[in-house]
């Protein structure tokens, strides 16, 4: 059987309408890690940052531009890594300034931020500070994981965690997984930290 153009033409916008009702139920089976790459602001399959140190040299120095947020990882001149970075939120901004890595830790755990758990280590309250916010009866804290933490001015800290692409922390940098380490390995105490607007 022969279809005539004017079919065509009228059964165009009903394979259209199709077309997009198979696209947007298959949505619903993104995976997870997909989703969280989307989330956090860089395409699916690319890592949010690069490192590449091989024949470089100087003494360490770390950029961060709260405008873009990105850190940058000097070795003397030469960029040897760059990232994405999540800074403090509005009412916890990040400040700018010129610092020094004053102490690092590897496993670090925050006495301040996290979470109040029940006994069996449900999440009665979520994103608490501690310093602040009341403790629901039968709850105790805590504390988020902060990963490759370096301490750079005050209760102020690099480290790896949830990195949507726009400011979002308590005032501290975030650093994506896979990018901490690099930074914190390749930074002593000491290293200068430079923060600008």
């Amino acid at each position: 059987m022969i279809i005539g153009t004017v079919q065509l033409r009228r059964l165009g916008p009903i394979f259209a309408a199709a077309l997009i009702v198979i696209l947007c139920a298959g949505c619903e089976e993104i995976p997870p890690y997909i989703e969280q790459r989307y989330a956090a602001g860089y395409p699916a399959g690319t890592p949010p940052g690069w490192w590449n140190d091989e024949g470089a040299s100087g003494p360490p120095k770390i950029v961060v531009r709260i405008g873009e947020q990105k850190a940058y990882f000097y070795k003397g001149k030469h960029v040897v890594g760059e990232t994405t970075v999540s800074t403090g939120k509005p009412g916890f901004s990040t400040p700018a300034g010129h610092y020094r890595i004053v102490s690092k830790d590897r496993d670090h755990v925050s006495s301040e931020f996290g979470d109040y758990v029940d006994e069996y280590g449900n999440v009665v309250k979520s994103n608490v500070d501690a310093r602040k916010d009341s403790r629901p009866r039968g709850t105790h804290f805590d504390g988020a994981r902060m990963p490759y933490c370096m301490h750079f001015n005050g209760g102020y800290a690099m480290h790896e965690g949830y990195v949507p692409p726009y400011a979002a922390s308590h005032g501290c940098i975030r650093l994506p997984k896979g990018m901490a380490r690099p930074f914190f390995e390749n930074a002593p105490e000491g290293t200068p930290v430079v923060v600008t607007e």
